[in-house]
């Protein structure tokens, strides 16, 4: 494989632009390509984002020698076809969160990218954020003591559309959306939860529309077998707003508190506080997409695996499977 990764954006979605302009600034690491059921849609996306070439298939995509790699960008529930279509041309996978929508469609996609040979990489940007890679850091180190409590939040008014709004298609609502970036950074930062349960929050002003078949918003409550507690809070409703999702992370010696997204962290010890300000880097798409570059380079597992990717869905469906039966759920 050349130095340059060829990477096929496939599906042309509002997410996808988002991605291809956050990668402008690799140019030369990677080739960007792009490939839609509208070949036209393919051909704006290239034109606007200084695309290398357009398919008006995601077959020609994975057929054509210049790509190395798909990035799946496509409704949840057709994660596992198109990393099928991937793993049958040998090209390596990049998938977006979550895996799949299901457990049986999450582990077949693991199993089809060993079978290929290739590497499988799912987009866990939350994990390449300098405050969290800064968190993960300290709590190594020790700086907190013993950990204690994890919290995650986020509150904004976003309105689904689309196969969003199909809980078949998505998976579920709010928490296999966007709050899976919270399982995967609670997990990553304080260690996979044991137990988990999980309550509905009524329905807001967005959420109300009556498209929208599950929930908008949740608060699960998890416990790990170290006895740290973990609360995800995530709404796409309710209100105030948060300008960013802020994480807590409590210990019996301080206490970390940032933003995702933000260049910074504060440490609070009592009274006293410590800023430490970081790199600006607002995704954490570039580094993720340089890891999963390298990792191919390199021959070597990237460092956000298939597996992890099977923990943060099996999470989110116990969480659902807690707030339908009204009570605690295993994850043993």
């Amino acid at each position: 494989m050349p130095v340059s990764l060829g990477l096929c954006v496939i599906g042309c979605g509002s997410f996808a632009r988002v991605f291809a302009q956050s990668l402008m600034t690799l140019r030369g690491d990677i080739d960007l390509y792009f490939a839609s059921r509208d070949l036209g849609r393919a051909l704006e996306y290239s034109h606007q984002f200084n695309g290398m070439d357009a398919f008006g298939s995601y077959e020609s995509a994975a057929a054509d020698p210049r790509v190395d790699a798909l990035y799946i960008c496509t409704p949840h529930h057709l994660h596992l076809e198109h990393a099928t279509l991937a793993a049958r041309w040998g090209k390596h996978i990049l998938v977006e969160k979550p895996i799949a929508g299901t457990l049986a469609d999450a582990r077949d996609i693991v199993a089809q990218a060993e079978m290929a040979g290739v590497n499988l990489m799912v987009a866990e940007n939350y994990r390449f954020l300098t405050s969290v890679r800064k968190a993960k850091e300290l709590v190594e180190g020790g700086r907190l003591g013993q950990l204690r409590l994890i919290q995650l939040q986020e509150e904004y008014p976003f309105e689904p559309s689309g196969w969003r709004n199909r809980a078949e298609l998505n998976g579920g609502g709010v928490l296999i959306d966007g709050g899976i970036h919270k399982a995967n950074v609670l997990a990553y930062l304080a260690g996979r939860p044991s137990q988990v349960y999980a309550m509905r929050i009524l329905p807001g002003q967005y959420a109300g529309q009556p498209e929208l078949e599950a929930e908008d918003g949740i608060v699960v409550m998890t416990q790990s077998r170290q006895g740290v507690v973990g609360i995800i809070n995530h709404s796409w409703s309710a209100g105030p707003v948060t300008a960013r999702p802020w994480v807590s992370i409590l210990g019996t010696q301080s206490t970390i508190y940032f933003e995702l997204g933000r260049p910074w962290l504060k440490i609070i010890d009592g009274a006293s506080e410590e800023i430490i300000d970081l790199a600006d880097e607002y995704r954490g798409l570039v580094p993720m997409v340089q890891e999963f570059r390298r990792s191919i380079l390199e021959a070597r597992e990237p460092s956000m695996t298939g597996a992890e990717g099977i923990e943060d869905l099996a999470l989110v469906l116990k969480a659902y499977e807690s707030m339908e039966l009204g009570v605690p759920v295993s994850l043993d």
